[in-house]
């Protein structure tokens, strides 16, 4: 059958089979192979079966213990071969490889004539490593004592089995096996594995007890120096459906090898097996070559896998096939001349497939680079084709990294040199430019995907981004020279080229990170209403975005700093532009399919996100050319359209219906209502608090807001209160003296008491609470925000009137219905001529002593107590402290008034002493007694109206009246 190379197909190459020659990779050290485990070796399905069987029935024999630890080894290196697939050749005749043969083996016997010691490797043994690399162990005679070796020699058999072979005329295919996926739904492992080894395992175990100690030691030493993990590794058996008696080929899902097959007949079918580390088959797969030539463009497909037992779909496989109509190009090159270059090429070939010239095995050495290197000048191959054909052989498995790219760059220098000076012949200057060509292919590959690389993955570019390090990639430094030397990197059209690469790179970035959010971006989600859950997910993860896009560019930076691009490249700004764009463009989708309702934690933190992405551009003083991200162009009309809706609200729940009228008061004696508006407002603030911190400049949309808001609270508590302050209302007028008020003022006064209720005392207090306390909260976390508003902000200074303006207004509520308050129970006193201060001045004699003046002023000093009292109980102590003051003050008028009527009568100046000094001693001692030590000093300093009063009695005035500067209120 065909061949199994993992070397690309190359110009005159060698056809020669090895499909059971492994192949020396790297060590494992993960888990130990056990002792029952079937060899890996190709072939049909009935030979597996066979090998199981021989291997269970070998086990039992106790007197073959040496060849047990054999077929170990054997299992070991063949299981090695299925991670590391050896590389084979494809192409040619035995004559080319007879006179390949022949010219090295000339040429080491001229150097061993030299003294060259590197000669002695190819001619020891007769030329064995040259007659089992080239495949000729049994072309040529053999001596009958080394007949025996040469039959079990495995890699010759297959070879020559390879040479012999000669297929029809109807084509030949090229087949790679890329992905291999197995449903997880389905098990593992065949049931005929389970069946057919269950006893041999039972029985293997069962010896394994019974060897001698010193041959399981030798077992485990061997099998920890060997030791590989194969739970998950799948391989795959390739045949023709015509040679279903010959053996398959093993091929391995992403080792990129390539396998050629002849076809005798178009109608012939590709069959595939799908095979566990135990060799059990798990499905099948066919694929008829009929398809195949109907279709000669779709070379890469994926393809059903069916189980063996119900035939249902258990995976699929993807198999890149291309196929050739015709296979007269490979037969006319089996005889006929065979020139230096072709002679040189399969040697090529055989030297790489000897040092198992793979992906990451690149470099010839040793004897074999000497030889290659030996032909060419004995020979006569020119420099310039001998660096060619070695940089078409690395370029067919080339990957994006460090050692491949140094490796490219370090043959392609002297050739580019060479093509400068003209020495080039055509064909290798045709050769020259398909390199370049699959060079800038492959530089393509690494920009475009430089922050992929990975130099432990077989393919060089991993499905993860490594974050753990901030260095650039190692494969692109060698890539950048690379560039350089294929392309003048100072014209416009280079700089072009590899910013459009990093662009590009930038778009594929994106892709990745906006996968997760595409399903809210998708047609039909606007309108629809999503779960908060879902929706908060769905913010989440556009903040998460933000964050990669910022991480993004800033790896971006630490790459740029690391000086390894040109210095025109400029990468932050270049992917700067893409990065904007894509996530401005799935901002924007997002936020019209699911709008957000409201300054929410999730949506909050997508704003802080947004925000934070643009203050690190400008931080890092990058400036997209052509694409924003301005978050608050993004955010404006939703920011506003919150405030409005909040204020709108909050103005709802002040109307009459939606006031719920309790009855009892606070702990602090205030209205129900008003610390529940107050506390929807700190809510707000609170709300607000993070999107302030970024746009100060809302806090003037805010205020406004919050002012109507607290006007309209204000007024609902006076409406709800209306029946309490309507007594007081009546003082409150403004006195106009017109005829209804004249005839008022002749009206005889009623002799009922004025009472002040509870109700009222839990008004005063609210407003006295409004202003010490609840509003100063406010003002301060706002003036905190409209401290951080630039100074170029036009309106900055606006802020602060409509926040005055509510103080104002709740200062004069406070203190009009003090004084109201104040002239009730003037009049309460007025209303007995006992308590009547006009009247007990009045009486009073030159001769009354303090001691008769005391005794006059009794009832209105048990009156005064009761009313201080009653006082107590109704405000809190500050509202309490400001209406007595104020009565204390209205006193102290009534004593003036009566003094300056009656200036010219001085005899009675002592009397009004001793008057003045009882009032005092009647308020300070009722207020000490009932606030004790929560009272100021200055609470207990006569009012202005005492002081006035005493400067009339005086002689001397005093020279400052500091204590009459304390308000009353």
């Amino acid at each position: 059958m065909g061949a199994s190379p993992s070397a690309p197909p190359m110009m005159g190459s060698v056809s020669i089979d090895s499909e059971d020659e492994s192949v020396v990779g790297p060590s494992f050290s993960h888990t130990t192979i056990q002792s029952d485990a079937s060899p890996m070796h190709c072939g049909s399905p009935a030979k597996l079966q066979e090998s199981h069987k021989a291997n269970a029935e070998a086990c039992f024999s106790s007197e073959r213990v040496e060849r047990n630890i054999m077929d170990i080894e054997e299992s070991v290196s063949r299981a090695q071969e299925k991670l590391n697939p050896p590389i084979c050749l494809s192409g040619h005749g035995p004559l080319h490889i007879l006179v390949a043969y022949d010219a090295c083996v000339r040429l080491c016997l001229r150097a061993w004539a030299k003294g060259c010691i590197e000669a002695s490797e190819f001619l020891a043994d007769e030329c064995l490593l040259l007659r089992k690399s080239f495949g000729l162990q049994q072309l040529l005679l053999q001596p009958q004592e080394g007949s025996v070796q040469s039959i079990t020699d495995s890699h010759a058999s297959s070879c020559v089995g390879a040479v012999n072979k000669t297929k029809g005329s109807a084509g030949r295919i090229k087949v790679q096996v890329r992905k291999l996926r197995i449903f997880p739904c389905q098990g593992i492992y065949g049931s005929y594995s389970i069946r057919s080894s269950s006893a041999y395992i039972q029985a293997g175990a069962q010896y394994v007890r019974q060897v001698s100690e010193v041959v399981r030691a030798g077992m485990k030493n061997l099998l920890a120096t060997s030791s590989i993990d194969l739970q998950d590794i799948y391989s795959c058996l390739l045949w023709l459906k015509s040679a279903i008696n010959e053996e398959g080929v093993l091929a391995h899902p992403g080792s990129g090898d390539m396998h050629v097959f002849n076809l005798d007949s178009s109608s012939d079918s590709l069959l595939l097996e799908v095979q566990n580390s135990r060799g059990s088959i798990i499905g099948r797969c066919a694929v008829r070559i009929s398809s195949l030539i109907d279709d000669l463009h779709d070379h890469v497909r994926w393809w059903p896998v069916f189980s063996n037992q119900d035939h249902e779909c258990i995976g699929k496989v993807q198999l890149f096939i291309s196929y050739s109509a015709s296979s007269s190009e490979d037969s006319s090159k089996k005889w006929g001349p065979l020139g230096e270059a072709l002679a040189y090429d399969i040697v090529m070939e055989v030297a790489m497939r000897a040092q198992h010239f793979q992906q990451r095995n690149l470099r010839l050495h040793g004897p074999w680079k000497w030889l290659l290197s030996e032909f060419a000048v004995f020979y006569g191959v020119p420099n310039v084709y001998v660096t060619l054909r070695y940089l078409m052989c690395i370029m067919e498995v080339a990957t994006p990294t460090e050692d491949c790219l140094a490796l490219v760059y370090e043959l392609l220098s002297p050739l580019i040199n060479a093509q400068d000076e003209t020495t080039l012949t055509r064909q290798e200057k045709r050769m020259l430019s398909d390199m370049i060509c699959q060079v800038d292919r492959l530089l393509a590959s690494v920009f475009e995907n430089h922050k992929l690389l990975d130099e432990s993955s077989v393919s060089g570019i991993s499905e993860t981004v490594n974050r753990s390090t901030v260095t650039a990639a190692p494969a692109l430094l060698p890539a950048v020279q690379l560039f350089t030397l294929l392309h003048d990197i100072l014209s416009v059209e280079a700089e072009k080229t590899l910013s459009d690469y990093f662009q590009r790179a930038a778009r594929k970035m994106c892709r990745r990170h906006m996968a997760e959010t595409d399903e809210f971006v998708s047609n039909g989600t606007e309108g629809f209403l999503v779960d908060p859950i879902t929706t908060a997910t769905a913010y989440s993860k556009l903040q998460a975005l933000c964050g990669s896009m910022c991480t993004e560019i800033q790896g971006d930076i630490e790459l740029h700093n690391q000086h390894i691009l040109p210095s025109c490249i400029d990468l932050p700004n270049i992917t700067a532009d893409v990065y904007c764009k894509e996530l401005s463009e799935r901002l924007r989708s997002f936020l019209l399919a699911l709008p957000p309702s409201g300054p929410f934690p999730h949506v909050v933190e997508l704003l802080k996100a947004t925000a934070e992405f643009q203050n690190c551009l400008t931080a890092w003083k990058i400036n997209p050319t052509k694409h924003r991200v301005d978050a608050k162009d993004l955010f404006h009309l939703y920011v506003v359209l919150w405030i409005q809706e909040r204020r709108l609200s909050l103005l709802d729940l002040c109307k009459a219906d939606k006031i719920r009228w309790t009855g009892v008061g606070t702990s602090s004696d205030t209205s129900c209502f008003v610390e529940e508006m107050y506390d929807r407002i700190k809510d707000t603030l609170n709300d607000y608090n993070s999107l302030l911190n970024y746009w100060p400049e809302y806090t003037l949309n805010l205020e406004s807001a919050i002012a109507d808001v607290e006007t309209a609270v204000v007024m609902a508590l006076e409406k709800q209160n209306g029946d309490v302050l309507a007594p007081l209302k009546d003082v409150m007028l403004p006195k106009k003296f017109s005829l209804q008020y004249m005839q008022k003022l002749t009206r005889r006064r009623s002799l009922t008491l004025y009472h002040v209720p509870i109700q009222l005392g839990t008004f005063l207090n609210t407003i006295k609470r409004l202003l010490d306390v609840l509003r100063p909260k406010i003002d301060a976390q706002m003036k905190g925000w409209v401290a951080c508003i630039p100074n170029l902000v036009a309106n900055k200074l606006g802020y602060g009137e409509r926040s005055n303006e509510v103080t104002i207004f709740l200062r004069a509520k406070y203190k009009n219905f003090i004084q109201a308050i104040v002239e009730k129970l003037a009049d309460n006193a007025r209303l007995q001529s006992t308590t009547k201060v006009k009247k007990i001045l009045q009486d009073i004699s030159e001769s009354g002593g303090e001691s008769d003046i005391r005794d006059r002023m009794q009832p209105l000093r048990q009156h005064l107590s009761d009313t201080i009292k009653h006082l107590h109980d109704v405000f809190t102590p500050r509202v309490f402290v400001a209406i007595c003051r104020g009565y204390w003050d209205r006193m102290g008028q009534d004593v003036l008034h009566f003094l300056e009527n009656r200036k010219e009568n001085r005899i009675w100046y002592k009397g009004f002493h001793y008057a003045l000094m009882i009032l005092d001693d009647i308020f300070a001692s009722q207020m000490q007694k009932l606030e004790g030590h929560c009272l100021q000093e200055k609470d207990l300093d006569p009012p202005r109206s005492i002081f006035e009063a005493r400067s009339m009695l005086s002689r001397d005035v005093p020279n400052s009246l500091d204590s009459s500067e304390y308000s009353c209120y």
